[in-house]
């Protein structure tokens, strides 16, 4: 758990960008952006730049799905909650995902071992669109976030030992940025002041790199 409450923290500033409008929402857009992507640059804050530019820092290769539900109301976001006792980013709200072992052939085989392995979403399920840039995580992981789009009807299982719970989160409201807080804490040297996004959304608190690599899918789509 991280030495601070990120959730009693005051709110320094509200992103304010406007709402995708509804066309981006769709499917059939999200696979077109994916397969031609516009000109855009991913939102590195001062941390993540800095970890991107040391030259010894050493980060473990991860990736995570994330797997956009289309349901007739409205495309949906799921996330895990994960368990209180785990090692990195212990409580937090997540994307299915983690470490790349080395039988996996790519970063997306990561993703989508390890969707099944957590909550049991089989891979016929998920129809992987592509990719965004590589999030480096203060935990010392390369994250590849991986799009996916599921098609219901799809049965999830949580692997008890890393997932408390899994939920979804509607896409639009992800994806408007009245709904991204900024919020800073003061470290203890050498790590300083730092500043990350929140979403929070009814009784879920998303933030750090989760709520990182929704503003970078953000700026894809609006690009």
């Amino acid at each position: 758990m991280p030495s601070f409450d990120p959730v009693s923290l005051p709110i320094d500033a509200v992103a304010g960008e406007d709402a995708l409008i509804g066309e981006r929402l769709s499917a059939d857009w999200l696979r077109q952006r994916f397969a031609n992507p516009p000109r855009w640059e991913p939102e590195n804050s001062g941390d993540q730049a800095a970890r991107m530019a040391d030259p010894k820092a050493r980060f473990r290769a991860a990736s995570v799905l994330m797997p956009i539900v289309l349901r007739p109301e409205g495309p949906t976001l799921l996330f895990t909650q994960r368990t209180a006792d785990l090692k990195d980013h212990a409580g937090q709200i997540s994307f299915p995902g983690g470490r790349r072992e080395d039988s996996d052939a790519s970063a997306i085989d990561t993703a989508l071992r390890e969707t099944e392995e957590e909550i049991g979403l089989a891979r016929r399920h998920i129809e992987v669109i592509g990719t965004l840039p590589d999030y480096f995580t203060g935990t010392g992981y390369r994250v590849t976030p991986v799009a996916g789009l599921i098609t219901p009807p799809f049965q999830t299982v949580a692997e008890t030992r890393e997932v408390a719970e899994i939920f979804e989160v509607p896409l639009a409201f992800l994806m408007n940025g009245v709904n991204h807080q900024r919020r800073s804490v003061d470290l203890p040297e050498p790590v300083g002041r730092r500043s990350f996004y929140t979403m929070p959304y009814q009784r879920y608190f998303i933030w750090g790199a989760t709520a990182g690599m929704l503003r970078n899918l953000f700026h894809f789509l609006r690009g």
